[in-house]
């Protein structure tokens, strides 16, 4: 954004923005028009307070004061339906680009671009990095020598939300078995005991962990130490939520902590078909707290991911890892909270 003389067409609108940009940076009108205009004069620091209030506001700036891209840094995720994996996106997305560098964002549907062929796509266009949100990794099946070979071409990689025993890069990942223990001890306070749990597919690193905790935790708070019957693999989608809810309730089931937020959403609407009340009749616990999760009818009591905390922690090691500066090889494993909304309530006996 070039400064124009206040006068004639745009000039109210050019003094504006020039007003909003000096509130944001705490600077005065001049210097905002110094600082895009390239006028010398001005320290680096009130520079760099200016440039951060024109992105912050989303105002373009002027083409020599852009940024150079300091590379390509691929990011694949899975299908974007679920809202979890747009907020990762979103965050790291801004992160990287803040940092210098050109996301690729690389988005997997059933039937879609397989990952292999994503990163080989990546590959040949040169990418410094890549980032893996619940990919391959995240699978027990998978063939660990996909990302052993890309360490040994000496690429960074970060993989979040999933975890391969003997692979050379960081992994980011959300605390599943103290998840459950959150849920749990939450809905034990409301006076449940026959508790299910609705997840995914078993053979997936967090759905592992996830009916790991539920275990532990139905031990511990309940003393009931077989659980099966209590326990429902299924998709990870409404729909997959919904059948889960309803077999549980077929089982004499008062409350559900479910695997995403979806599912949860699903075990609702299951619920309601059967004449149910949530949560006078039935509590559901989701698991994300993804975009709107709060505004669903009840609003949904879930277990929040630290996606901020876990998204800065992913670009700060992809960073590092760049620049030959590696983090030490471990899992890092973030603590999620509880946020109990109106999907929630003290049990009542049917």
């Amino acid at each position: 954004m070039e400064e124009r003389g206040t006068h004639g067409e745009g000039g109210g609108e050019v003094r504006a923005r020039l007003k909003d940009i000096a509130d944001q940076a705490g600077v005065s009108e001049a210097t905002v028009s110094r600082v895009l205009n390239g006028k010398p004069g001005v320290a680096e620091s009130t520079r760099q307070a200016v440039l951060t209030a024109l992105d912050v506001l989303g105002y373009d700036r002027p083409s020599r004061l852009r940024r150079k891209s300091a590379g390509l840094v691929g990011l694949i995720v899975p299908e974007l339906t679920n809202p979890i994996f747009p907020a990762f996106a979103q965050i790291i997305e801004n992160s990287l680009a803040q940092n210098g560098y050109t996301p690729v964002l690389c988005t997997q549907v059933a039937g879609g671009v397989h990952e292999d062929d994503y990163v080989q796509m990546l590959l040949e266009r040169g990418v410094a990095g890549i980032i893996f949100i619940s990919g391959l990794h995240a699978d027990t099946t998978t063939d660990p020598d996909r990302y052993i070979a890309l360490r040994d071409r000496g690429l960074p990689l970060v993989l979040v939300n999933g975890y391969i025993e003997g692979v050379d890069a960081p992994f980011i990942s959300n605390d599943d078995v103290a998840s459950m223990g959150l849920a749990l001890e939450h809905l034990v306070s409301l006076g449940h005991r026959e508790i299910g749990l609705a997840v995914g597919p078993d053979r997936y690193v967090p759905v592992i962990r996830k009916i790991a905790g539920f275990r532990h935790s139905m031990q511990e708070l309940t003393g009931r130490s077989d659980v099966d019957d209590l326990i429902e693999r299924s998709l990870f989608t409404v729909e997959g939520g919904a059948t889960a809810a309803g077999r549980l309730l077929d089982r004499g089931a008062t409350a559900v902590v479910c695997g995403s937020d979806l599912m949860a959403l699903g075990a609702i609407r299951e619920a309601r078909k059967r004449g149910l009340q949530v949560p006078r009749d039935f509590s559901v616990v989701g698991y994300d707290d993804s975009t709107l999760i709060a505004f669903t009818d009840p609003p949904l009591t879930t277990v929040r991911q630290s996606v901020n905390a876990m998204s800065a922690a992913t670009v700060r090691a992809l960073l590092d890892e760049i620049a030959g500066q590696p983090s030490p090889r471990a899992e890092y494993v973030f603590r999620p909270e509880l946020v109990v909304r109106g999907s929630t309530g003290a049990v009542r006996r049917r």
